[in-house]
């Protein structure tokens, strides 16, 4: 399944997009290849993933499976070094869903919002609200991945 979505870096968000209730996300990297794609674990409540990516900007590949707390525990750690931390808050965006990741840990400070769409030609039509900042959708430096490995541009 291909995945469409744009990336904004946010300033400051509206005191209600910081109001609704996040969920907290652990994720780290098993393998992060050149050419950008990666292989990821993710803990979300008591939820557990392994998620392949292919590389790309605006559209990439991506599949995911459940793995039980036994299977991420025995992998977890082999993500050492390259791991973020972050609160998700899922809003309405009056027709989309936007997910507003605020960063902790090391990325402290950042805020970066997320949309996903069902095609490229409703990616291209969106127009962001005033609280967005700039677009880095395609940009490395705001990939999670580098994120994860690096920390902030």
């Amino acid at each position: 399944m291909d995945e469409i979505e744009r990336k904004w870096l946010v300033e400051q968000a509206p005191g209600e997009a910081l109001a609704v209730q996040g969920e907290r996300i652990d994720q780290g990297y098993l393998a992060i290849a050149e050419d950008g794609t990666e292989v990821r674990l993710r803990r979300r409540a008591e939820r557990r993933f392994l998620t392949v990516k292919s590389p790309g900007g605006l559209v990439r590949g991506e599949r995911e499976v459940e793995v039980t707390p036994e299977q991420f525990g025995a992998l977890w750690p082999a993500t050492d070094g390259r791991r973020l931390e972050k609160v998700r808050r899922v809003l309405d965006g009056g027709g989309v869903t936007i997910e507003l990741d605020v960063y902790s840990g090391t990325l402290s400070g950042l805020m970066v919002a997320e949309v996903e769409f069902a095609d490229a030609e409703a990616a291209a039509r969106f127009v962001p609200p005033d609280w967005f900042g700039r677009e880095v959708t395609g940009e490395p430096a705001y990939k999670n991945q580098r994120l994860a490995v690096a920390g902030l541009p």
